[in-house]
């Protein structure tokens, strides 16, 4: 058995990032970024009005009568340079005439025909945006590899993006075997459970912007097993779930190295999880999840996920992001493996405390929980109060 970290690298070392597309910015949500986006311009590009009100030289507001000239809309200014004792009406967003380096607010004016009256006090500044104020001529913008928010697509939009390039969302090929499951919505047989696993590794790919696709259930038969993972072809990774253990039903791992498969690696020193594997299909990477539905999703927490974002080309692919949190309860020792507890931790950076259930097949815990609660091998039991590493579910 190899540890959890060991996993991760040989994985890493198995992949290479997909290519990159091009789509609209509105249809570019959850994208990843395939390259940096630098401003060609400063924004905005010349100073604006902040307010409704009217444009003034601040050195002139000793005064209390101005004459109206003209007017700056957005996108209409006022070419013209302002001259002394001079007001040009100005509109929110609208570029501030030559001259001027101060708006009063239309608040605190009176108009009189052609003539404004305002008490203001001088100010420079005031109520206006200075060109580059929001950003500059050169600047990096978005970094490659950033996963793209509603504010960063507007970001992009606002320097003039309009196609994005983007890494190609990873087609991920995902396959349940065994003759004890059922698609939900069938009827099973009294000896038969519902595929859980399909649907929630589907959930979790689509949520890290891959694009699942499921090949549906493999029977405990070699022939229908062998052709299940021909189905996989075109994907950039196949997810298999179940079928890797030794029994005599069990024929995943049998077949797939009859097929050629060659395995990187086949056990992991990880509870929940050990029986997770990984290997390549000719040259399809194959990621290989125990059955139990908590050991699959607990383990693609581990493994599915990096190797997504490796194929995205997201920075720090395996950073996991654990967090620090306080026990509110006491820990037993931990054994030989790399232990993941259910945990649930009380808002964002609360005390946490490890459920119950710890069974691999209770996806009830699994669904409450928020948190997973990191015990190395061999970690001696922790009392309350004491630190933690947890990674956020």
């Amino acid at each position: 058995m190899i540890t959890v970290e060991e996993a991760r690298a040989q994985i890493a070392d198995a992949l290479q990032p997909l290519s990159t597309e091009t789509v609209s910015a509105a249809r570019s949500f959850g994208r990843t970024l395939a390259a940096s986006i630098v401003a060609d311009r400063d924004q905005p590009p010349s100073a604006v009005s902040a307010m409704d009100g009217y444009a003034v030289r601040s050195e002139d507001l000793g005064r209390e009568v101005f004459s109206l000239r003209g007017e700056s809309r957005a996108g209409a200014g006022l070419d013209a340079p302002m001259e002394q004792g001079q007001a040009v009406r100005v509109s929110t967003g609208a570029r501030i005439p030559d001259g001027a380096n101060q708006v009063v607010i239309q608040e605190n004016v009176a108009i009189a025909g052609s003539e404004l009256r305002t008490r203001d006090a001088a100010n420079p500044g005031r109520h206006i945006r200075p060109a580059g104020s929001d950003y500059q001529n050169g600047q990096q913008l978005l970094n490659a590899g950033t996963i793209l928010s509603p504010a960063k697509v507007s970001l992009a939009a606002a320097a003039g993006i309009g196609d994005m390039p983007v890494m190609r969302r990873p087609r991920v090929a995902i396959l349940a075997t065994g003759d004890e499951l059922v698609h939900a919505g069938e009827t099973p047989d009294a000896d038969q459970i519902f595929n859980s696993g399909t649907p929630g590794l589907s959930a979790l790919v689509f949520s890290i912007g891959g694009q699942p696709l499921s090949l549906g259930i493999a029977r405990d038969d070699p022939e229908d097993v062998r052709e299940a993972l021909a189905s996989a072809e075109g994907a950039d990774l196949l997810v298999t779930i179940g079928g890797a253990s030794v029994g005599d039903h069990d024929h995943l791992r049998r077949v797939f190295t009859e097929e050629g498969g060659e395995l990187i690696f086949e056990k992991v020193r990880v509870k929940p999880g050990k029986p997770a594997w990984f290997g390549k299909l000719n040259e399809l990477p194959v990621l290989g999840l125990p059955g139990n539905p908590v050991s699959a999703m607990v383990t693609a927490r581990l493994f599915l996920v990096p190797a997504l974002r490796i194929l995205l080309a997201q920075p720090s692919a395996l950073a996991l992001g654990f967090e620090t949190a306080v026990l509110s309860e006491d820990l037993a020792e931990n054994g030989d493996r790399e232990t993941y507890l259910r945990g649930i931790r009380d808002g964002a950076t609360g005390p946490v405390r490890a459920m119950t259930k710890q069974d691999s097949s209770h996806l009830a815990a699994l669904s409450e929980a928020n948190v997973l609660i990191r015990r190395l091998p061999d970690a001696p039991a922790q009392d309350t109060g004491t630190t933690v590493e947890v990674l956020p579910l």
